[in-house]
């Protein structure tokens, strides 16, 4: 197939264009290159040393045959160039990471909650009127998030994007209805995920766009079969308080001899997935498209969930690092449980990567390799979800501030 990446420069994309490339397809990434000028304006960078995004594509093709096909271009502020290219490529199906992906970035202050949404929700609704405006039959797989469901505590399965309800009419009598399973997001990212969902629902209702949408946990790992070709092909790896995921973060925490920074009593569950797996779903979601009138295809996609500080202590254990409990900065109930239904990949043949310490290891290999790249300051996560939690947000967990000696 013509397969679109689009973000195919980020943490996800880019390993999901190699994976996508060996098998054979045409892939055309598509970039603004905005999570590289994030970088810059957060003064800090990716734990591995990044190349641009020519050089990656052109040592792939040097080393595969396969040609990985840059075009440089703003979703969310380029519609005519958006709608032109997708009528004079045609492509047979589109991958749609290109959204802001981090929660906390999205809370830092109200310029980054408004970058947020103007940046998501344009992108996401510019692509598909751009696809129904030039009539392209291509199928629509967009990254989502576990997050859109919330953390709430209901001691039921979260099932997979649907549920069915009874509603009384005004008769009397029952009658049941299947309803997108509602939204609780915990942040200005996860709400415009939330917000992409509804998108979602009218333009295949509508226009009959072929969409899949996968509701994504928490992704970890450095490395695919194809990242580890060539040192030039390596993924980014980002820990800072911002971008680091809390797995790789904790691991990166480990290889420096920083203390493991748990927020809150660590009770928070989250679904987590490794990156291999996350690159094989997406294959499996593009063997599996729905037909043009078809409600929105949804997929869990995680592997397995954990308590943070259950995974904090794991990592004590196994490398002796100290866990630091600190307040915590987002606005989020202190534990929960998470109950999750992903049959749908299972069915389709994954076999899920769970956390495995001999994969742990390899984290942690990475990260005392590139050690002397990382700014200790940058470690924290200090982004507040309010002011008032601002107050109380701890920005020194290693104790390294000048103190009074009075």
């Amino acid at each position: 197939m013509k397969i679109a990446v689009l973000g195919g420069d980020g943490f996800c994309g880019w390993p999901t264009s190699l994976h996508l490339s060996e098998q054979g397809h045409e892939i055309h990434i598509i970039d603004n290159l905005s999570r590289r000028w994030i970088d810059t304006e957060l003064g800090v960078q990716s734990l591995t040393p990044m190349d641009s995004i020519q050089e990656r594509c052109r040592i792939w093709k040097t080393l595969t045959g396969n040609e990985l096909h840059f075009h440089l271009l703003d979703l969310a502020k380029e519609y005519e160039r958006l709608r032109q290219w997708l009528a004079e490529e045609k492509p047979d199906a589109i991958i749609h990471f290109a959204e802001q992906r981090a929660a906390p970035y999205s809370m830092k202050s109200d310029r980054h909650k408004v970058y947020t949404v103007n940046n998501n929700v344009n992108a996401t609704h510019n692509l598909l009127t751009a696809m129904v405006e030039t009539g392209i039959d291509a199928h629509l797989v967009h990254l989502g998030t576990m997050g859109v469901y919330g953390y709430s505590s209901v001691g039921a399965a979260i099932p997979e994007g649907y549920l069915d309800v009874e509603i009384e009419n005004l008769e009397g009598e029952k009658k049941g209805l299947e309803i997108l399973y509602p939204t609780k997001p915990g942040s200005v990212y996860h709400m415009t995920k939330s917000l992409d969902q509804i998108l979602f629902q009218f333009y295949a209702q509508n226009d009959g766009v072929r969409i899949t949408d996968l509701h994504q946990g928490i992704v970890w790992g450095t490395h695919t079969d194809q990242t580890r070709r060539h040192e030039q092909l390596i993924n980014r790896f980002d820990y800072d308080g911002d971008y680091g995921t809390v797995l790789n973060r904790f691991l990166i925490q480990a290889a420096i001899d920083y203390p493991l920074t748990v927020h809150g009593t660590g009770g928070q569950t989250r679904a987590f997935i490794h990156l291999q797996d996350s690159v094989r779903c997406i294959e499996l979601a593009l063997s599996d498209a729905p037909k043009a009138g078809d409600r929105v295809k949804i997929f869990n996609q995680m592997t397995e969930t954990h308590r943070v500080r259950d995974l904090a202590e794991m990592i004590a254990r196994m490398t002796g690092a100290k866990v630091a409990y600190l307040p915590n900065p987002r606005k989020e109930a202190e534990a929960n449980d998470l109950i999750v239904k992903n049959e749908q990949f299972l069915a389709l043949g994954l076999d899920p990567t769970t956390l495995q310490e001999g994969l742990l290891d390899e984290v942690v290999e990475v990260a005392k390799k590139y050690a002397h790249r990382i700014d200790r300051s940058r470690v924290p996560a200090v982004s507040a979800w309010t002011k008032d939690i601002a107050k109380r947000v701890e920005t020194d967990p290693e104790g390294k501030r000048l103190k009074s000696v009075s």
